[in-house]
């Protein structure tokens, strides 16, 4: 299990939540994102990048826009363990983050940053020291640049999720009102829910 999660297990009792503990052994070293619907005290999207042996997390309240006039407020959160980026259920009422999880879109990414010294790529680790990550994501739902801008430091350090203005821009496009469901299981926030009555 990855030291770097223990904020995230701290949070969590595994006896009552069907999250994924962390203790797993994921496959490490690619460069996966996952943007998970989360239907908690408040309906958000989880932007999630895989850097190392964890997701890098964001809680974004509108979601991800294909417009690069918007700029999405993105909240970073604790890393989650790389188990997490399949994760579709329901977290019980009184834990936290209690409320309907589905993967709403995946994919794989690379990173868009350059060090200015020799024009190799940044690591992702820089980035974020710096406060500044930008990606090209290829996912089903949404792709092409997009950066993560670092505006606010403190407990809760709030971020800007901003797409890049390039060839998958599209300002008409609504993809989080018009394509609401998982791209993993075909099912909304409602199936998910009742499905897990059922269990």
């Amino acid at each position: 299990m990855s030291r770097k999660v223990g904020k995230y297990r701290a949070k969590r009792k595994f006896d009552k939540t069907s999250e994924p503990s962390g203790s797993g052994r994921a496959a490490q070293g690619g460069t996966r994102f996952v943007i998970q619907k989360h239907d908690a005290s408040n309906l958000h999207y989880d932007f999630r990048l895989q850097v190392g042996d964890v997701l890098v997390s964001w809680a974004v309240p509108k979601g991800p826009s294909t417009d690069p006039r918007d700029k999405r407020l993105a909240v970073r959160t604790e890393d989650h363990p790389l188990e997490y980026a399949d994760f579709e259920g329901v977290i019980p009422e009184g834990e936290y983050g209690a409320g309907t999880v589905l993967v709403w879109d995946h994919g794989d990414y690379r990173n868009l940053r350059t060090s200015k010294q020799d024009d190799e790529s940044m690591d992702m680790k820089s980035s974020l020291d710096d406060g500044l990550v930008e990606v090209w994501l290829d996912g089903e739902k949404i792709s092409g640049g997009y950066a993560l801008k670092r505006i606010e430091d403190g407990e809760k350090p709030q971020w800007l999720l901003i797409k890049m203005d390039d060839a998958c821009a599209d300002a008409r496009r609504r993809p989080t009102s018009t394509q609401p469901l998982s791209v993993e299981s075909g099912r909304d926030l409602d199936d998910i829910a009742t499905d897990t009555e059922k269990d």
